[in-house]
């Protein structure tokens, strides 16, 4: 379903697990949105809470999928899949957008017809407080396959992309329980640019006990998605050879805080993945 070019439309999708607490802001603040027209779809993740109160609440206003817990990046991708739009936005329920977020990316695809993927600027907030991003998480535009190496500088709440994107790419990989997003910006980074617009349009909030990356040791995952890329043929000798070189510092210090906690065995092979083979030899 496409309207006319320069009001294409929108879907954005919010996955969810027991978020009732905060889901009804994350909702309202995309019913809130200038742009129009979009559709609103929420996957329900197996919650257990008044989750399913909540949404009933707004009616037909937005849709609503259910499933059993299976993790936020099978939530995204079901939403994803049962989703109409030219474009998607992602949502994650703990955060919100300005009233003028999804106007402010659809004007610059409009202006842009060769961009994919962007991203805004975001707010912080941590445990109700604002607070400065480290320079470290400063978010840059265009091709950032490898500054995106070392950390993640995509948020999910912040982009928007064309749906042909994931079609080339492929949707989140849910055998990662952390690191989804970074395994996903990673594989399109390869190839396209990530642009910024440089405005503050998502408040991202952080701090309580239930964010993801509160429960993993993210380099693990990191570690994992860096080497599907270098299992797969879709990186250049250069990228392959950047990509190697995190690969290795990131396994070998993964692998000593393992042996430090008393995980030997599993010290020891992230340590013998930091002595991985040369670039040009496949894993």
């Amino acid at each position: 379903m496409e309207t006319a070019h320069n009001t294409p439309l929108v879907s954005a999708i919010i996955p969810t697990f027991n978020r009732g607490w905060i889901l009804k802001e994350a909702v309202q603040s995309v019913l809130d949105q200038t742009y129009h027209p979009m559709e609103i779809i929420v996957v329900d993740d197996g919650s257990t809470d008044d989750t399913r109160e909540i949404l009933q609440s707004f009616g037909d206003r937005i849709t609503v999928l259910f499933q059993e817990n299976r993790g936020v990046s099978a939530a995204r991708n079901l939403g994803i899949k049962h989703s109409q739009g030219e474009l998607i936005a992602l949502l994650d329920s703990d955060d919100l957008w300005t009233p003028d977020k999804i106007a402010c990316q659809v004007d610059f695809f409009c202006n842009n017809p060769e961009a994919v993927i962007c991203q805004t600027e975001e707010i912080w907030i941590r445990n109700g407080k604002r607070v400065n991003p480290k320079n470290k998480h400063k978010k840059l535009s265009g091709m950032i396959f490898e500054p995106s190496l070392e950390l993640c500088l995509v948020s999910p709440s912040a982009v928007m992309i064309q749906r042909s994107l994931f079609e080339l790419k492929g949707f989140f990989d849910e055998a990662l329980p952390a690191c989804e997003d970074y395994d996903l910006w990673l594989r399109i980074a390869t190839t396209h640019a990530i642009e910024l617009i440089d405005r503050p349009c998502t408040i991202k909030r952080g701090g309580h006990d239930d964010q993801l990356s509160s429960h993993h040791s993210l380099d693990k995952y990191r570690i994992r998605a860096i080497e599907k890329l270098l299992k797969s043929d879709s990186l250049t000798q250069d990228q392959r050879e950047k990509a190697l070189k995190i690969y290795r510092s990131k396994a070998r210090i993964y692998g000593q805080g393992c042996i430090k906690r008393g995980r030997t065995d599993e010290g020891n092979r992230y340590l013998a993945k930091g002595n991985a083979s040369a670039p040009g030899d496949r894993f």
